[in-house]
């Protein structure tokens, strides 16, 4: 089996440049499969523009669905139902529906079913950087932990059939359930945050949760320039944690022009950035080579 790491990028909430900062890694990294574990508002798309090889349906959870052959109008599944989810009429909306369950148990007809629930979709596409796998979840959908780890483990199931030896995961922001999903067997977590308050309180949140796991933690501010001040205390921060400090990347508004364009920040005309994101990929690879990669960590529990 070949030593794969995965680096998993992550943020305290949306907006930081993660996905970006994945851009720019994917176009520097050679021998890499590409991950987008954000799979709530996945974006990484946008940049790769990938080529869809490989679709298959997700299904999570139950919704519940009447009959009108079978059901009497007895009304006792909009007695039961808590969630307001059956109308006067007894029509399931599904995007209120919890999947509880109650109204197919207590139906005296049987006149309710409970079939498994589509909740999107999962893709292997090719792009102009390698394999992508990646997701769409449907609107109003939950279990989106668990579409997180199936994407993550059949990102690292391509990439041991094609002998990579690098997968670079966009991970969501947060803490919550899918942040939790993107770390079972990470070799390494890089934090992306910002040079404010909310910032650093953001990025202790996250390093703690990675921590709990037994995960390296790496930091990068990004928009440092936007408040030095308080850009080189999360540096120190970082210092006295332990974790290692990657560096600084200026706020530029080329990050945006070049997302319009579908570009990632690298095959943009900005050489000062390009430069900056070099060192600090070259910082990276530094630090996780000098680590016994994290495969043997136990994987959190899916939910």
């Amino acid at each position: 089996m070949p030593n794969i790491r995965e680096l998993v990028v992550l943020s305290g909430k949306g907006g930081t440049g993660k996905t970006s900062l994945v851009g720019a890694l994917a176009a520097l990294a050679q021998d890499k499969l590409l991950c987008d574990a954000d799979v709530d508002a996945a974006d990484l798309h946008l940049l790769l523009r990938p080529e869809v090889r490989g679709r298959q349906n997700f299904y999570a959870g139950h919704k519940a669905v009447i009959d009108p052959d079978r059901c009497v109008q007895c009304g006792e599944c909009l007695e039961w139902c808590r969630f307001g989810a059956i109308s006067g009429s007894l029509e399931i909306n599904h995007l209120v529906c919890e999947g509880c369950g109650v109204c197919w148990y207590l139906c005296p007809a049987k006149a309710i079913d409970f079939p498994d629930n589509l909740c999107g979709e999962w893709f292997i596409s090719a792009t102009r950087f390698g394999p992508l796998v990646h997701a769409r979840l449907g609107i109003a959908e939950e279990n989106s932990g668990k579409l997180v780890a199936l994407v993550r483990r059949e990102a690292r199931r391509v990439a041991e059939e094609q002998s990579r030896g690098w997968i670079i995961t966009d991970g969501p922001p947060g803490i919550g359930c899918p942040v939790i999903a993107s770390l079972g067997d990470a070799s390494a977590v890089l934090i992306v945050t910002e040079p404010s308050i909310a910032g650093r309180h953001d990025l202790e949140r996250v390093a703690t949760l990675v921590r709990h796991f037994g995960l390296p933690v790496l930091v990068l501010v990004n928009k440092a320039d936007v408040h030095w001040e308080t850009a080189k205390k999360i540096a120190e921060f970082c210092r006295e944690k332990g974790y290692a400090f990657l560096g600084y990347l200026p706020f530029d508004p080329d990050f945006t022009r070049a997302q319009v364009e579908g570009k990632t920040i690298m095959e943009y005309n900005n050489k000062k950035l390009q430069t900056l994101l070099q060192v600090v990929w070259e910082r990276l690879t530094s630090e996780i080579a000098g680590r016994k990669p994290k495969g043997n960590v136990q994987r959190p529990a899916q939910t």
